[in-house]
């Protein structure tokens, strides 16, 4: 079988069924590709030496009558910030965690391999998930220098998830995995033109992924289509004794997630429009944003517009979700890094003198101005800490997506996920100059730990833009059934143009 660019998931688990293809011919094709194409986009870290014996096995394992479900033989790339216990390294982009195995695999890399997935390799991200500089550039980490959008090489991929971004888009895997904290799996996918879901906090378990933030962190699939994110996510998903916050996930757990891939999902459906804070920020991501909303309206969505988040100007002015995080990414990494003896740091202290040895290495672009306020913090016991969580869950879900969604009877929300990918220039970094004039779509989901899922919105200036549903927690496969519903019927996604087909 030629295998066709841009093969679903599901195109992929028929032709292994029908004997038309093997997952060794699959780690072989998405193996070239990343051989020739990646050179020029830096979106893979490494590949895994043990993918084709792996795939064989499965191979092996599908002639004998056992095939463990719709993954079974398939190539999904992870983010480097995930734990693999093989021959691959896991670092987050950062050259002080190089040589340093970890003793298990994450808990989302094991059930990838119960599942029956080929683990291709890992991808490049914004270093230590973009939480290390103010003044940090998207995409770039000192291990895999700087991963660029393939619709347009001067251009961002956004971050941190950038290279699994890439990679989807670039047909370098069925699937990717992401993490994000906020926007790190909406923004790189919305930039590359491919699907994200941002899981609930607690759905898919965060156990041997390098953190920032267990108040926030998650990790999603990043895909083509709804329905390969789905399909993932099925696999990935579930309550973990590893991660706490995922032992009330059982009763959430849907389970089989392709079962609300509807086309008539937006069918009366209400969907709020939330202005404030989000539109007027980009053009290009409120025109497109016009046509979907006309779209939702054509599919018999009734369109509550607007449907402003109430507490949205109160978080606009609040520092509770960035004082959340320094103290947490401090509290949080160091306790990842007990799992890690053999890594040359120990601690966050030791990550900060490990950028200043190596700074031409490390620090040539931007600084560490992130690591130093962490590191300056106090424990989970500090007053501030505990007053900014709370206020920050307030104004979030009480106060804010579960406000809206009461006060208008609404099943969800939707906005443009993110402006358009801004130009690649280290003298005028991520938190400057065109990055802030997109939207902030994914902040208010982010600090409540609130499910979101992007699907591509189509394109301007032959850059991808993209559009997010959100609702409140638990809320995936009601998303899924929006997202595939607008997908189904505008099917706006196209490869990027800059590789040959």
């Amino acid at each position: 079988m030629v295998i066709p660019n841009e093969a679903s998931i599901a195109d992929l688990a028929a032709a292994l069924e029908a004997g038309e293809t093997s997952a060794a011919d699959l780690v072989s094709y998405y193996l070239g590709r990343v051989d020739r194409l990646d050179g020029t986009l830096g979106a893979v870290l490494e590949t895994n030496p043990d993918a084709a014996s792996i795939a064989a096995e499965l191979d092996a394992e599908r002639r004998a009558g056992h095939v463990r479900g719709p993954l079974h033989g398939v190539p999904i790339l992870l983010k480097d910030n995930i734990d693999t216990a093989d021959r691959m390294q896991t670092t987050a982009g950062s050259l002080a965690l190089l040589d340093s195995t970890p003793r298990d695999d994450a808990t989302v890399a094991a059930r990838l391999r119960q599942a029956g997935a080929v683990i291709l390799g890992k991808t490049n991200l914004s270093e230590w998930a973009n939480f290390r500089s103010t003044h940090s550039t998207s995409g770039w980490s000192a291990r895999g220098g700087q991963c660029r959008n393939p619709y347009d090489l001067t251009r961002t991929p956004c971050g941190s998830s950038s290279g699994s971004g890439v990679a989807a888009a670039s047909d370098f895997c069925a699937g990717a995995i992401g993490t994000e904290t906020d926007g790190s799996i909406l923004c790189p996918s919305a930039m590359n033109g491919v699907v994200g879901i941002k899981p609930t906090v607690g759905l898919v378990s965060r156990a041997g992924v390098i953190p920032i933030s267990h108040t926030q962190d998650t990790v999603g699939p990043m895909t083509r289509t709804v329905a390969d994110a789905a399909a993932v996510l099925s696999a990935i998903a579930g309550p973990d004794t590893r991660d706490p916050a995922t032992l009330v996930a059982d009763s959430h757990y849907a389970g089989d997630y392709t079962l609300f891939l509807d086309p008539n999902g937006l069918q009366g459906k209400r969907v709020g429009i939330p202005r404030e804070g989000i539109f007027g920020k980009s053009a290009e991501a409120d025109a497109a944003a016009e046509e979907a909303i006309t779209v939702m309206r054509a599919l018999g969505a009734e369109i509550i517009d607007p449907a402003d988040i109430p507490s949205m100007p109160r978080i606009s002015e609040s520092e509770a979700e960035w004082k959340i995080l320094l103290y947490e990414f401090k509290q949080d990494l160091n306790a990842y890094l007990r799992t890690r003896p053999d890594a040359a740091i120990q601690s966050l202290a030791d990550l900060i003198h490990f950028n200043v040895d190596t700074a031409g290495d490390e620090l040539k672009y931007f600084a560490q101005e992130i690591l130093l306020l962490s590191e300056a913090t106090a424990g989970f016991d500090a007053e501030e800490y505990r007053s900014v969580l709370e206020e920050s869950r307030r104004l979030s879900r009480a106060e804010g997506i579960d406000a809206v969604l009461t006060e208008h009877g609404l099943d969800a929300l939707a906005a443009p996920t993110a402006g358009l990918p801004w130009p690649i220039a280290y003298e005028n970094l991520d938190g400057h100059g065109d990055r802030s004039e997109g939207p902030s779509t994914s902040t208010v989901p982010a600090m409540a730990g609130y499910p979101a899922i992007t699907v591509p919105m189509g394109f301007a200036s032959g850059l991808p833009l993209g559009l997010t549903f959100m609702g409140t927690a638990w809320s995936e496969s009601l998303l899924i059934r929006l997202a595939y519903a607008y997908e189904q019927a505008t099917q706006l996604r196209r490869p990027p143009n800059l590789l040959p087909r």
